[in-house]
């Protein structure tokens, strides 16, 4: 037990320490449906091999409008404890890309008959890239020369840690998903931009239930960063009959937002969420949209440990 709070001690220092100013990370509506994205613990979790596929679509209608698509494979492996997974990010934002490429793995600690307790560690690169030549120039005949060059970075490592409690009925995830700060320079000017910033992820959520078949699940989600305006989602899911997740969410001084998701023989899963723009920005777009898909390989020898509602 010493071993354990000494580890917890040493990774909630690691992200006390370790924060900056700024605020870049992808944002994810169904985020509750699969954490891999920003916490390493989470794999394993599942206790199944999966995979979850998802795109999001920011601000549909505006030319360079923001897209993601991220994929998450997760797997225990022979012990129980561990787990390893792959996650693969791509964010685009007008001309600006990132391909991010991570390799996950968690520990697992039971504390209790029902309570465990996952230490993760997550490591690999992004891939950068901005063609600042392509932009179109105002006034015309006018050229700025920090627009006459390439920001071209093809290895930028980074690693991050979290942690991971959880019951059937509940959840507690506490992460910082990139370390390192990564500056990208231009291949031939002096322009920069800080394009990895340190992001800490807080998020928790419980089951209850309501009737033998209907489910209740709250949520919550913050994110916190120095320098920037502190951040927070909370959504509200009912299960129906195992089968069906219908929900809503709202994320401060950004949006509302629907979730729906269909279960399909305790394997396949389809979600779909909409985000309703609370900004200046609903005068000017056709509004966000979210598709996830998720499968569990789940074998007839498999027993579930319980039921997987996070």
């Amino acid at each position: 037990m010493k071993i354990i709070k000494r580890s917890i001690l040493a990774v909630l220092m690691i992200m006390g320490a370790l924060l900056s100013k700024g605020q870049q990370d992808p944002m994810f509506t169904q985020y509750i449906f699969n954490l891999q994205t920003i916490n390493p613990a989470y794999v394993g979790f599942w206790q199944t091999m999966g995979i979850t596929a998802l795109s999001r679509h920011q601000w549909v209608g505006l030319t360079g409008h923001p897209t993601t698509q991220t994929f998450s494979f997760q797997t225990p492996l022979k012990k129980e404890n561990v787990g390893v997974g792959l996650n693969v990010i791509l964010d685009k934002i007008g001309l600006e890309k990132r391909l991010t490429v991570n390799f996950d793995y968690s520990y697992k600690v039971l504390l209790s008959e029902s309570t465990s307790l996952r230490l993760g560690i997550k490591g690999g690169f992004t891939n950068y890239s901005h063609n600042l030549t392509e932009y179109e120039q105002y006034p015309d005949g006018l050229s700025d020369p920090l627009f006459q060059a390439t920001i071209d970075n093809k290895f930028m490592p980074n690693f991050g840690v979290g942690v991971f409690l959880s019951s059937s009925k509940y959840f507690l995830s506490l992460s910082l998903p990139k370390i390192l700060e990564n500056s990208y320079q231009a291949n031939v000017t002096n322009y920069s931009t800080k394009s990895e910033m340190r992001h800490i992820f807080f998020a928790g959520g419980m089951m209850f239930d309501l009737s033998d078949n209907l489910k209740f699940k709250p949520t919550f989600m913050t994110k916190t960063v120095v320098g920037s305006p502190f951040e927070y989602d909370i959504s509200a899911n009912f299960l129906i009959s195992e089968k069906f997740w219908i929900g809503g969410m709202y994320r401060s001084g950004d949006a509302f937002g629907a979730i729906v998701q269909w279960i399909f023989n305790n394997k396949l899963r389809l979600g779909y969420a909409y985000d309703f723009t609370t900004t200046d920005l609903r005068n000017y777009q056709q509004g966000v949209h979210e598709i996830m898909i998720s499968y569990e390989f789940v074998y007839a020898k498999h027993k579930y440990i319980s039921p997987r509602y996070f």
